[in-house]
């Protein structure tokens, strides 16, 4: 058995909704199992969304105070007065940013633009960067991606006399900024009908207002942000990311490609993954490291050359922020299990003096990951008394509503339900400790704390090919609210298995039901090489993909969990150097021995605890290791049935084997018995090897036949001298205990030590598979 170290949840797909998608849209069935499993059971709503175009795009000027903020706009250009953009340090403020300077721009504007640093300025409005704002002549300010919590802020910005207009999609508190406008997709007192908007959906919306067509040009930047700033992809959202990388794949903007250029894609194949893991990470990493002013002069420069080196910039920082998240991560993971070893508490606060509060945020999602625990991780800052930091959490820890529990501890905390910035005085640091744990242990049950893995699709091995696989394409993008499908196949025979990777960590499968095969890959799962048999029968849940090699398609799955049922049998038979297969046992295996002197061998050997049948406690042993060979099956029947493993090793070392000596034919003991009657006397322990040599015997062949006519009466033994008896008994050789005893040994041989796996299977399973009332008259038995 292998356990699957995740919860799969698979919900129940409608057979009638896939078929009626199948028939009026031209699906695969896969595509339409798909859909329907994400709610579009409907074909008209299924096919609005695949087909989504401009109709699904909001008039700007539903947005409340649009009208307002067009107008203070376009009258401060007239007035030819400086207007200030004051964006964001992340990706979708830095694209934000750059959206709203290109419209601005593009109507004459006098504009220019100023991005807080995260370690200056902090988060949002800053009232010392708006007075340097304010310096270079702003008589206005358009925040983008931020400002509805800038209360004090903005009040600081009217009092200098400047006219402030928030653009942004978080949160909005009980109290709203006195700003000329505020943009909000979710306005307490609007209706706007879409209100999960990124920073940058807003700005393209303002943009679109202010020049009274669709932003076309500037939508590949609302892709890069609402990507980055993981949004729900429904709605006006994925129709940015839709539009928007068939923009980016089409685009001359230098930017695009020199971030092309940087992160190693070739420009027609961009997707929501290269955003996601290509473009998003280098942006935001400047911003994480210090400035991210050159992430916006990328984006709006026309310079090819001095967007290369921009986008270089960009991807320099980038490599140094791995590195620093790998060694902070590498810090953290270490203090949590030498703290807690493998007794987890149910939240993890992790601090770290010097730690760049930058890129704590990424290391928590790793901890979070890793563990799969709500986690904080807090960069300490002794000279100021002060911590600061990122956490993230999982389902059924709401984040910010379990931080508020804290507020006297956290003078300053924000976020969601996933995911939140903290910071709060050192000396706070313990208690705040202290009270998570609790308030998970009160909030979070064992379930909770196993990771979950939500199946969209279950499929018979037959409907995977590539034509399938390609007409997904048709439901992308995916992401944040509509992500990848995970794909779950059961009841796969494991046709080949083996480690692959420079480290040997990764896994590749091959795996069939009979007919059809399909190629399996499992970065960092090279370990369930080790846990797999010939005969397991796996269950899958991955991504399926297409892999590309030397101009040959295969489909291939990229796997997230396995897990097989039943039991399991590992022959390490005849594998004499204990190091080739201890290290792959279970540490919480039983070993067990049926003979003494081979317990206390292997004891001497491995010096692990080896128990003797008779010391096995009649109680379930998830591994099972058994060292030797019984003496008949009725032991080996009753050790299978106390502990009933989920995996069985089997050594069954012999010191001396039976079975290739074979047992005597009855000629063989007539012609002998027949050379110890003309011989008179026979010394064994002498001649033994001369007769040996004479007959083509082996020497233990002939003490044997002296021990079985002894037994039978047949000879007598006298100073080492085997005597034939004139007139024996009439008696079968099978009355000899050690005759009895060879038979059985070479049968015990026979059946366990030398038979083929799949023969060894059986003869085990038999046993295991056993019903309970069958097993436990095999033991009454026994």
């Amino acid at each position: 058995m292998i356990d699957s170290k995740k919860r799969w949840r698979t919900p129940e797909t409608d057979a009638r909704a896939v078929q009626a998608l199948t028939d009026s849209l031209g699906l695969s069935p896969i595509a339409a199992k798909v859909l329907a499993a994400r709610g579009f059971t409907e074909p008209e709503a299924a096919e609005a969304f695949i087909n989504m175009d401009l109709s699904s795009w909001h008039d700007p000027f539903g947005m409340k105070d649009m009208d307002i903020a067009v107008g203070l706009i376009q009258q401060h250009i007239r007035q030819g007065s400086r207007i200030a953009v004051y964006g964001d340090y992340d990706a979708d403020g830095v694209t934000s940013t750059s959206v709203m300077m290109k419209a601005l721009l593009s109507l004459g504007a006098d504009a220019f633009y100023a991005i807080p640093n995260r370690f200056r300025h902090g988060y949002g409005p800053n009232t010392e960067l708006f007075t340097e704002v304010y310096e270079k002549g702003a008589s206005l300010i358009v925040t983008v991606d931020n400002g509805i919590s800038g209360v004090e802020q903005i009040k600081a910005a009217k009092a200098l006399g400047m006219d402030v207009i928030v653009t942004d999609h978080h949160e909005p508190g009980e109290i709203l900024p006195d700003a000329d406008a505020i943009i909000h997709p979710r306005h307490p007192d609007g209706d706007y009908p879409f209100g999960d908007l990124a920073g940058v959906g807003v700005a393209l919306k303002v943009a679109h207002a202010l020049t009274g067509d669709f932003p076309a040009d500037s939508v590949y930047l609302g892709a890069i942000g609402t990507v980055a700033d993981l949004v729900p992809l429904h709605g006006e959202n994925r129709l940015i990311v839709k539009m928007g990388i068939d923009r980016l794949r089409h685009s001359a903007e230098p930017a695009v490609k020199a971030l092309c250029k940087v992160a190693d894609v070739q420009q027609p194949n961009i997707d929501e993954e290269t955003i996601g893991f290509g473009f998003g990470p280098r942006i935001n990493a400047l911003g994480r490291l210090g400035d991210a002013d050159p992430a916006v002069r990328m984006f709006l420069t026309e310079d090819p050359a001095e967007a290369g080196m921009l986008a270089s910039t960009l991807d320099d920082r980038n490599r140094e922020r791995q590195k620093m998240v790998a060694s902070i991560a590498d810090e953290a993971i270490a203090w949590v299990e030498d703290t807690y070893g493998d007794a987890l508490p149910a939240v993890l606060t992790v601090a770290g003096e010097g730690w760049n509060p930058g890129v704590v945020g990424i290391v928590a999602s790793k901890l979070t990951e890793r563990y799969y625990r709500p986690s904080l991780v807090l960069s300490l800052d002794p000279e100021k008394g002060i911590a600061k930091g990122s956490a993230r959490s999982i389902e059924g820890f709401h984040l910010y509503k379990e931080l508020a529990k804290n507020a006297e501890l956290i003078p300053h905390f924000g976020g969601h339900p996933m995911a939140a910035g903290l910071t709060l005085p050192i000396v706070n640091v313990g208690q705040l400790r202290d009270n998570l744990i609790r308030q998970g242990e009160e909030t979070l049950s064992d379930e909770d704390l196993i990771p979950v893995i939500d199946i969209d699709v279950r499929l018979a091995l037959d409907e995977v090919d590539l034509a399938s696989i390609e007409s997904l394409r048709a439901l992308s993008p995916f992401g944040s609210g509509f992500a990848k499908p995970v794909y779950g196949l059961s009841d796969l025979s494991v046709e080949s298995s083996r480690k692959i990777g420079s480290m040997r960590n990764h896994l590749k499968l091959t795996v069939t039901d009979g007919r059809s095969q399909l190629d399996v890959v499992g970065f960092g799962l090279g370990h369930i090489d080790d846990e797999l048999t010939p005969d397991a029968k796996v269950s899958l849940a991955g991504d399926l993909q297409i892999n590309e090699w030397n101009g040959r398609k295969k489909p291939q799955l990229l796997l997230k969990d396995l897990k097989s049922s039943g039991w399991q049998l590992f022959d390490v038979r005849g594998e004499r150097v204990l190091s080739r297969w201890l290290p792959a046992i279970p540490e919480d295996a039983l070993f067990v021995a049926f003979k003494k002197e081979n317990a206390d061998k292997f004891r001497a050997d491995t010096g692990k605890e080896i128990l003797l049948t008779s010391q096995v406690q009649p109680e379930r042993a998830s591994s099972l290791v058994i060292l030797d060979l019984p003496d008949n099956m009725g032991e080996l029947e009753g050790l299978l049935g106390s502990c009933s493993p989920s995996r069985v090793y089997t050594h069954f070392h012999v010191p001396e084997s039976r079975y290739f000596m074979g047992m005597p034919d009855r000629k063989q003991f007539g012609w002998y018995y027949t050379f110890l009657k003309q011989k008179g006397t026979f010394h064994v322990m002498r001649e033994v090897d001369g007769l040996a040599k004479h007959r083509g015997w082996s020497r233990d062949t002939i003490i044997f036949m002296t021990k079985v006519f002894f037994e039978l009466g047949f000879v007598t033994m006298e100073n080492g001298f085997a005597v034939a008896v004139g007139n024996p008994p009439k008696r079968d050789l099978s009355e000899s205990g050690s005759y009895r005893g060879m038979e059985r040994q070479i049968e015990i041989e026979q059946a366990l030590l030398y038979s083929p796996y799949m023969e060894l299977r059986r003869v085990i399973g038999a046993i295991l598979d056993a019903p309970d009332t069958a097993r436990e008259e095999q033991q009454l038995w026994i």
